[in-house]
Order: C-alpha cells, then sequence, then structure tokens
C-alpha cells in the first residue's frame, strides 16, 4: 500500500514493490486469498477511509502502519 505520497494516492492498494510502501505478508492462503485481500484494500481506497485518516500537509500525507492494521476483514 502507498504509505506517502499525495491524498488520492495515499493508502492505494498496489502490487508492485517499494520499501516505501506498507507490504501485507499472507502466510495462510487457505484462510484467504491474496487477490481478495488486494480488491477489499482497493475498496477501502476508492471508499475515501485513508483520507480521514491521512495525516500531514496538504500536499504530502502518509498513513500509518497501525492504521492499516486495524483493519477488519470479518467472514459472512
Amino acid at each position: 500500500m502507498v504509505r506517502r505520497g499525495s491524498a488520492e494516492h495515499c493508502g492505494e492498494a498496489v502490487r508492485e514493490f517499494n520499501p516505501e510502501h506498507i507490504g501485507i505478508r499472507i502466510d495462510r492462503t487457505d484462510l484467504l486469498l491474496p487477490d481478495y485481500l488486494f480488491y477489499a484494500l482497493t475498496h477501502v481506497h476508492q471508499s475515501g477511509h485513508w483520507k480521514q485518516l491521512a495525516t500531514g500537509t496538504l500536499s504530502l500525507v502518509n498513513i500509518r502502519v497501525s492504521d492499516v492494521r486495524s483493519i477488519e476483514l470479518s467472514p459472512r
């Protein structure tokens, strides 16, 4: 996930490695599919969740790892 940048890109789910981004490792793919998590995090970003939590100046904002850890995915 993009940790730092503009308010529009902060929190965006990406598949490319970048040491400046927040990475999420899935150990149990029998419980959570990586593609599902990608699309779930894309939905969280598009719904504007990260804009509320982003801190910083107007041109450069960032999100914390603790904000990402607080996201709950509940089974139906």
